[in-house]
């Protein structure tokens, strides 16, 4: 069977997470998100961020993670602003749009909002004596680590941050890898200093060791509604213990912050791999690498490992991209080793 780098969520769950759901299965509880290891599992989030009063609710998956949010905290005609990149602008089937709100995009700089641009875009958006026939700006979102596996330096983050609010308008941060960005060796900020410098993000399950789920995190207060807008737009679980147990297991003894740290170990190693092999790669700190093949080495480096084709560079390079997980091992990074030396020897 061949070792896939193609996703952080083609394994299960880590055996922790599966241990305390099989420990946990005899037990009853209440149902949506009031059962006993949901709240364990606040607590322990609200200690991890230092945020003793936010609001915590447990999603089913990162694209509803995202709509919900977006379409509870802005109006009927709010738009939201985003990079061209931007999860939400490329790879959710429209689901932002689906529900009546357009995604206006910003030039992205390896998958990274420029904090100046938003700010230009917004001075020439209401310079504009015709904006209100326009849909309005009423969000701003960013992802932590970004698409392309870039980390944003908390002065990034920050400046975004003073921007969104000289204008009102509430940051959203997008965690579905949050865990992979934050123990990266570039981050120069902890989960405190991120829940203080935005107003909400999630903490990504279903890619750092859950079988399913996502966290989302009000550091204030959640929007009037919040709950029922979970449920109507399917994102609820009736059987709510499934991430609340999964969440209170990967915060306890830091095994999310660890099990991250791991995947970034693994990136690293497998880096080395490529530079070691002659082969060019893009800047990416993260679990996910970015590697440019001649579309030779693509082809045969298919027949020994499975990777996700990004995208054309030109007519005879492919960008490639490989990904690391909790779930992956040392004989993982042997496999590609082999198949690296395989493809040139």
């Amino acid at each position: 069977m061949k070792t896939s780098f193609e996703s952080d969520y083609n394994n299960g769950a880590h055996p922790t997470v599966l241990r305390r759901l099989i420990e946990t299965n005899d037990s009853q509880s209440a149902s949506y998100g009031y059962d006993e290891w949901s709240e364990q599992a606040r607590e322990k989030i609200r200690e991890a961020c230092q945020c003793r009063e936010a609001d915590i609710y447990f999603l089913t998956g990162g694209t509803q993670a995202n709509a919900v949010v977006i379409d509870a905290m802005l109006p009927s005609y709010g738009a939201v602003v985003a990079v061209a990149t931007a999860h939400i602008s490329v790879h959710e089937s429209g689901a932002v749009e689906a529900n009546g709100h357009k995604v206006i995009t910003l030039p992205s700089h390896d998958g990274k909002m420029h904090a100046l641009e938003l700010e230009d875009y917004l001075k020439r958006f209401y310079a504009d004596p015709t904006w209100e026939h326009m849909a309005v700006p009423g969000m701003v979102y960013i992802t932590f680590p970004t698409e392309l596996g870039t980390v944003y330096q908390a002065s990034e983050i920050k400046a975004i941050y003073d921007v969104a609010r000289q204008y009102r308008l509430p940051l959203f941060i997008d965690g579905a890898r949050l865990g992979y960005g934050l123990m990266s060796d570039a981050c120069d900020f902890d989960l405190p200093w991120l829940a203080s410098h935005c107003d909400v993000f999630y903490i990504g399950g279903t890619k750092v060791g859950a079988l399913c789920g996502e966290a989302v995190v009000f550091p204030g207060k959640a929007p009037n509604g919040f709950f029922t807008m979970v449920k109507r737009h399917g994102a609820l679980l009736a059987k709510s213990r499934v991430a609340g147990v999964q969440f209170d297991a990967l915060f306890t003894d830091g095994l999310y912050f660890s099990i991250s740290r791991h995947a970034i170990d693994m990136a690293q190693r497998l880096r080395h791999l490529f530079e070691d092999a002659g082969i060019p790669l893009k800047d990416s700190p993260t679990n996910q690498q970015f590697a440019v093949l001649t579309n030779r080495e693509k082809e045969l480096l298919m027949q020994h490992v499975l990777f996700e084709t990004w995208e054309p560079i030109d007519a005879d390079h492919t960008l490639c991209r490989f990904v690391t997980s909790w779930a992956t091992t040392e004989a993982d990074i042997q496999q590609l080793a082999h198949a690296l030396h395989t493809i040139h020897s």
